[in-house]
């Protein structure tokens, strides 16, 4: 049984900033990429930004500049820095990884998601 679970939302001011942290527990062998994702009522959910097994990072355009994506391997745990965070950038936000747990092939996991809202 594999869990992720997520920590660090709320409600913070325009300009302010908050980290989210998701850490993997259970039967792992190994983790690949991770990530993490958004979604407000009525749009589809969508990739906010993602880190490989080595550090490579991605990001959506309109949080390039503002957000930091890192990991912590020994604790199989993924950060999400949110830094100048804006009204639109309210939405749950969910982890996902990619990982081995047992058998030859990954799988990929979601976390419940956490809340994060920006208003003054």
């Amino acid at each position: 049984q594999v869990q992720l679970v997520e920590s660090g939302g709320g409600l913070v001011q325009p300009g302010g900033s908050l980290r989210l942290s998701c850490a993997a527990s259970g039967s792992i062998f190994s983790i690949n990429a991770m990530g993490w994702y958004r979604q407000v009522p009525g749009k589809p959910r969508e990739l906010v930004a993602a880190i490989s097994s080595g550090g490579i990072t991605n990001y959506t355009d309109s949080v390039k500049g503002r957000f930091s994506i890192s990991r912590d391997n020994a604790k199989n745990t993924v950060y999400l820095q949110m830094n100048s965070l804006k009204p639109e950038d309210t939405a749950v936000y969910y982890c996902n990884a990619e990982l081995y747990s047992g058998g030859w092939d990954p799988y990929e996991y979601w976390g419940q998601g956490t809340q994060v809202t920006v208003s003054s």
